[in-house]
């Protein structure tokens, strides 16, 4: 009795222990992803992102609510796998769905706002009006007071606002201030507005009576070579005074400038100052009545003219169709060469009179062993037109050379080439392996009824080694449909197609163009045009494997088992 009582309170100490080691470890789990759940929750709501902060709160309290309830066990195993899932694939495949029916690319980067704010920012120097002679100072904390005085003679016109109280128009009469008080004349810039040096509040002595403020109270004066030390941060200063700006122009000099552009919220138009041009915000851009339009645009929305520009553009649809044959052509050609090549070969070792069977399989499978980025490099450099050992061979025996990475022809067979030397030795494991389970008496029986060793490949053979093999060819015209590495490092997509207005070349295949439209295009990126690419390729891959799980009943069998 004794025994079984203290056996019963040790199980209890354990379940006791074990339960608070559970709290504990969720406390040291939960508690800092809650705390940078928090922190990153403000940041979000600094930035207005509210639907970001929405998914955020969302999710963290789902996360919270799983791991803290005991009919949500079960999840806890589901929720890793199931976050880096959205993570990674979800969120990347809604994302460019997003992108394809925008503008978003060079020219159209930023949001409305910021290219306003883009606009609103840039500030055009006034002759007409006065520079001023600063004298900088410096807290201990990094901030700036600067002092500044007009310097005579500079304009024809006083500064704006230069006078004690006035009210900042610009004054058409000389500065004619001289006073024996240390801030006659004298302007104090501090965080960011511009006040008499009469009406400050900060204390500001001249200790060598000289009229000229020396010393101001919690700064310190910065020396003219220790200004360079500064410069940057100076010149980010803007102090603003009566509608206009002043701004370092010089290590010891500011001038006055005025806004370039303004923003009409009415017209939602920028207005240029100088000229008095008025651009509209129209799809993207701020085009002008004469259809002159700035540089700089905005992300918008604009349905389906990516898709459309794809089909109705010919200057695109014309390349990108080309791209879209030659991309198929390329599959097709990439699987059919190196299974042909991967079965002949297979046939001969699978023949058990071949000598040195072992030996011919680890040389042939070599090309396989060595990393794919590699080879198509070392190729790239053989098919070069000029110093290449492939044409350097060619013109030692016919005398002439082969333009492999010039002509659309041959940098085509260049690439099936390389491809053909890369895929060939997975073909002929793949082909071996299927050879094998191929029953011997089938080639026993097809002997006795008088059957050639071409009837024998042709018959038994090849239909039953495609039985295996087929779903594996699907997968491989599915691989090399996307096999950017061999393109892009061979011939980049090269040459060119003439008259294309998007960066096309001959070679290109749809994920090389796709990531040329993104990231080299001449007239910048286009990630709009570049995500409509995406998603046809996505909706052929995505067709191809269907057309596999159908083919090798790999949904049915899921079906079954269910």
């Amino acid at each position: 009795m004794s025994n079984a009582l203290h056996t019963s309170r040790r199980v209890q100490l354990l379940s006791r222990t074990s339960s608070l080691a559970a709290s504990l470890a969720k406390i040291l789990v939960l508690g800092p992803l809650n705390a940078l759940a928090v922190w990153a929750a403000l940041i979000l709501l600094g930035e207005q992102l509210y639907w970001l902060l929405a998914l955020l709160v969302v999710g963290c309290g789902i996360i919270d609510y799983i791991f803290l309830s005991h009919r949500a066990y079960p999840w806890r195993y589901l929720v890793p796998g199931l976050f880096f899932m959205v993570v990674m694939v979800v969120y990347p495949i809604c994302y460019t769905v997003v992108v394809a029916f925008t503008n978003f690319g060079t020219g159209h980067l930023l949001s409305k706002v910021q290219a306003i704010e883009h606009y609103t920012s840039r500030y055009t120097l006034r002759e007409d009006l006065p520079e001023y002679s600063a004298a900088i100072f410096r807290s201990s904390a990094g901030k700036f007071a600067i002092l500044l005085k007009e310097v005579a003679g500079a304009s024809g016109m006083a500064g704006p606002g230069n006078e004690p109280g006035g009210n900042g128009e610009p004054s058409n009469q000389p500065d004619s201030k001289s006073s024996d008080k240390p801030g006659s004349g004298w302007l104090l810039a501090l965080d960011g507005r511009i006040t008499p040096l009469e009406s400050a509040e900060v204390e500001v002595a001249d200790e060598d009576g000289d009229s000229v403020p020396d010393r101001i109270s919690g700064y310190e004066p910065v020396s003219k070579l220790a200004v360079f030390k500064y410069l940057a941060d100076l010149q980010k200063l803007e102090f603003h005074l009566g509608g206009y700006v002043l701004k370092m122009r010089s290590p010891d000099r500011f001038a006055t400038y005025s806004a370039r552009f303004r923003y009409d919220r009415e017209l939602d138009a920028l207005v240029d100052t100088e000229h008095e041009t008025v651009y509209y915000a129209r799809d993207g851009n701020f085009v002008a009545d004469s259809g002159r339009a700035l540089d700089t645009g905005y992300r918008t929305a604009i349905g389906w003219r990516n898709f459309r520009s794809l089909a109705r553009n010919p200057q695109i649809s014309g390349p990108f169709f080309r791209v879209f044959v030659w991309t198929f052509t390329w599959a097709a050609l990439s699987v059919l060469t190196t299974f042909a090549l991967g079965l002949f070969l297979a046939v001969l070792l699978n023949d058990d009179k071949l000598k040195f069977r072992k030996f011919y399989r680890v040389v042939l499978i070599l090309p396989y062993a060595l990393p794919a980025f590699i080879s198509a490099l070392i190729w790239r450099g053989l098919f070069n037109t000029e110093v290449g050992f492939i044409n350097s061979i060619l013109k030692a025996t016919i005398g002439v050379g082969v333009p492999w990475l010039q002509d659309p022809f041959w940098a085509k067979a260049a690439l099936i080439l390389v491809n053909l030397w890369l895929g060939f030795p997975y073909m002929m494991l793949v082909c071996l392996g299927a050879l094998q389970s191929i029953p011997h008496e089938l080639y026993e029986a097809s002997v006795v009824d008088g059957a050639s060793g071409w009837q024998q490949f042709w018959r038994v053979t090849l239909p039953l080694l495609l039985v295996s093999v087929t779903p594996l060819l699907i997968a491989s015209f599915a691989f090399n449909f996307n096999n950017f590495s061999v393109v892009y490092l061979v011939t980049k997509g090269r040459p060119a197609i003439p008259g294309a207005q998007t960066p096309a070349g001959a070679t290109d295949i749809l994920i090389t163009y796709t990531y040329r439209l993104a990231f080299e295009s001449a007239a910048g990126t286009d990630y709009g045009l570049a995500s409509a690419v995406t998603i046809l390729i996505f909706l052929i891959v995505g067709t191809l494997s269907w057309i596999n799980f159908r083919f090798t009943g790999a949904l049915e069998e899921v079906r079954e088992n269910a």
